[in-house]
């Protein structure tokens, strides 16, 4: 089977399953998981941030954020399609009170900085208070330049504006880019790190940002149920995806592009070049593809086609013969 839906199917590699067998634990509500304080010590050094969380998942993450920076009235300003407002579940609003203002993304996955501005609320009792940006990186597989990433932080510190990072691929943004991800996730105040995408761990999610921020969004996971106990267990998981698997991506994006390559002189079936590891495929014949590629052990949910590392260079050219064949024979 190659699953394509997404680069969360990925499984445990041995390796990684023998680090979690190892792992050695306590009860991290306490503070104690000496696996977990070593996971929060080494995200937060890779980030160039104070402290850590380790999180249950990308949402929860977020919703951290969102409740730590703002209040109950307060505003966050996101993009149209962005997970924090559109993906997951309105938990801001649910569960903090706290109103979300979308802002459409350009073709770059950017927020214009003329649109936030048009939408930032005056200081008056009619409006709810704006109070965080938030960006996420990336998006659809695109990449937010350093360039844009400056000029967006300078932005926000003119206006008293707190920002964050959805930055659920965050350090595939990063091996793009070819620097260190504590060159993007300076520029904001919080970013929310997923291990269970591209760095193929099982679950869980690290929230990075100051200190006082982390031990406020402490108490918000345990009020939401994101208390864990001996959670050493997964919390090995991540201390081997952050050592092993960052550099790998690469390898992701390879195939990613290799697939796009190979299907560009099709009639049917075309891609732009990707960026990461996502290839947004167009076709006018999207339900037979899925059918097509379904009937032959290829899993696809939508038109991205997300690479990751249960996806092989001989996976992908197999996937790249079935277009093929799917163009010729349609």
């Amino acid at each position: 089977m190659i699953d394509l839906r997404s680069d969360t199917v990925t499984r445990p590699s041995p390796e990684m399953l023998a680090c979690m067998a190892a792992a050695e634990t306590g009860d991290d509500v306490y503070g104690e998981d000496p696996t977990v304080n070593a996971l929060e010590d080494l995200a937060a050094e890779m980030t160039g941030m104070e402290a850590a969380l380790f999180v249950t998942s990308g949402t929860q993450g977020n919703l951290l954020a969102l409740l730590s920076h703002c209040q109950r009235g307060d505003e966050y300003i996101a993009g149209h399609e962005a997970h924090t407002y559109k993906f997951e579940g309105g938990g801001a609003a649910v569960l903090g009170g706290i109103q979300p203002q979308p802002v459409a993304f350009n073709e770059r996955g950017e927020l214009p900085l003329e649109d936030i501005q048009a939408v930032i609320k005056p200081d008056n009792v009619h409006f709810a208070r704006t109070r965080l940006l938030c960006l996420e990186n990336t998006t659809a597989g695109k990449v937010l330049s350093l360039e844009y990433l400056a000029e967006f932080s300078a932005f926000a510190d003119e206006r008293g504006l707190a920002k964050h990072l959805d930055g659920a691929r965050v350090f595939n943004a990063a091996v793009k880019l070819g620097v260190r991800v504590a060159e993007i996730t300076r520029h904001f105040d919080s970013v929310s790190i997923c291990l269970s995408k591209g760095l193929a761990t099982p679950v869980g999610s690290v929230l990075v940002g100051s200190a006082s921020l982390v031990k406020e969004a402490r108490k918000w996971r345990k009020m939401v149920g994101g208390g864990m106990r001996q959670a050493g267990v997964i919390a090995a998981a991540g201390i081997h995806a952050l050592e092993n698997h960052v550099e790998r991506l690469a390898e992701d994006h390879a195939n990613a592009a290799r697939f796009a390559e190979g299907i560009s002189q099709l009639s049917s079936v075309s891609s732009v070049p990707p960026e990461t590891n996502m290839v947004m495929v167009q076709t006018e014949r999207f339900k037979e593809l899925s059918r097509f590629l379904a009937e032959h052990d290829v899993r696809i949910s939508t038109p991205r086609f997300v690479f990751h590392r249960d996806i092989s260079a001989s996976d992908v050219e197999t996937l790249i013969d079935l277009v093929r064949q799917f163009d010729q024979h349609g």
